[in-house]
C-alpha cells in the first residue's frame, strides 16, 4: 500500500482543487500550460455523477480567481454515461456552458472501447453548440483513421494519444512500431485537414517527428501543442516550452486517487512505462 500511495503522490497533484491549482502555479512558472482532470470514473449512481459536475463548476470558478492558466478535462463515465446518455449530455453540457461563460475550454477524454462510440457520439452532438469542447483519440486503435477523418470535418480540437487501454487484437495494433506509424499517420491527417492538435506523448521519436515535420512545412505555432502527464518526464516538456513550443500537462487530483493509479497500473505496460520515464529527464 506504501508504494501505491508514493506512485500517487507523484503523479497525482494532491487531493484538493487547492492542491492541484497549487501544482498549476509552478507549472505555469515554468511556461507550460495545464489542463486539470477531478478523478473519477465509471460512476454508477446520479449522486455521484452530480457531485462531480459540481466540483467541475468550483473549479472553473477557481481558476480564474487564482490566475492560472488551465483548461479542464474530464471522462464521461463520471458524469453518467453508463447511467443514461441523456443524462451525462445534461451533465457535461453545464460544465461546457460554465466554461464557456468563463473562456476556458473541456476536453472530453477517450476511455476504453466499449465506451468509444458512445463518447464520440456524445462529442458531436456537443459540438454543434459549442467551439470550446475538444476530444481525445488513440493511435492504436484501428478505427481512429476514420474517426479523425470525421472529427476534421466538424473542426474538432483533437488530442492524439497512443492509448493506454488493454484491448483485443482485432481492435488494436499490439506492436509498438505498428502503433508509432499509425500516430505519425494521424498526425500528418489532423495537421493537413484539422482544426488544433494537440500532441501527447512521451516517446522522444514522436517528439522528435513532430518538431521536424512542423519545422519542414510552416506549421503555426497556434495549430499544436504538445501535451504530457503530470510526474513524467517534467524536464523534457520545460525544454520544449523553453524552446518555444506550447506546451500543456495532464494534472489529475482527488480523492479517486486510488482506483485511478490501480486503473494505470492494469494498463497495458503501464508499470515498465512509469519505471522507464520516471528517472528520464
Amino acid at each position: 500500500m506504501k508504494w501505491l500511495t508514493w506512485m500517487a503522490r507523484t503523479f497525482v497533484a494532491g487531493e484538493t482543487a487547492e492542491a492541484a491549482i497549487k501544482a498549476v502555479k509552478k507549472l505555469n512558472a515554468t511556461k507550460v500550460l495545464a489542463t486539470m482532470d477531478v478523478l473519477g470514473e465509471s460512476v454508477k449512481d446520479k449522486e455521484t455523477a452530480q457531485k462531480a459536475v459540481e466540483d467541475y463548476l468550483n473549479l472553473l470558478e477557481a481558476i480564474p480567481r487564482a490566475g492560472v492558466h488551465s483548461h479542464v478535462s474530464l471522462k464521461l463515465t463520471q458524469m453518467g454515461l453508463d447511467i443514461d446518455p441523456e443524462f451525462c449530455d445534461q451533465n457535461v453540457r453545464r460544465i461546457v456552458e460554465k466554461a464557456r461563460e468563463l473562456g476556458n475550454f473541456v476536453r472530453i477524454d477517450m476511455e476504453g472501447t466499449p465506451h468509444t462510440q458512445r463518447t464520440l457520439d456524445l462529442f458531436y452532438r456537443l459540438r454543434k453548440d459549442f467551439d470550446n469542447v475538444g476530444i481525445v483519440v488513440q493511435a492504436y486503435l484501428y478505427r481512429t483513421e476514420k474517426d479523425v477523418r470525421d472529427l476534421n470535418r466538424v473542426k474538432a480540437k483533437v488530442r492524439l494519444c497512443k492509448g493506454a487501454y488493454k484491448e483485443p487484437e482485432d481492435l488494436a495494433f499490439k506492436k509498438m512500431k505498428d502503433i508509432r506509424a499509425n500516430f505519425i499517420k494521424l498526425e500528418e491527417i489532423l495537421f493537413r485537414e484539422g482544426e488544433y492538435l494537440a500532441v501527447a506523448t512521451h516517446d522522444d521519436k514522436l517528439i522528435r517527428w513532430t518538431k521536424e515535420y512542423v519545422a519542414a512545412n510552416a506549421i503555426p505555432s497556434d495549430r499544436f501543442e504538445f501535451q504530457y502527464l503530470y510526474g513524467i518526464r517534467t524536464k523534457t516538456f520545460r525544454q520544449l516550452a523553453a524552446e518555444g513550443y506550447t506546451v500543456r500537462c495532464y494534472v489529475p487530483f482527488g480523492t479517486h486517487w486510488l482506483p485511478y493509479t490501480l486503473r494505470r497500473l492494469r494498463e497495458r505496460k503501464t508499470i515498465l512505462f512509469l519505471i522507464k520515464n520516471m528517472f528520464r529527464k
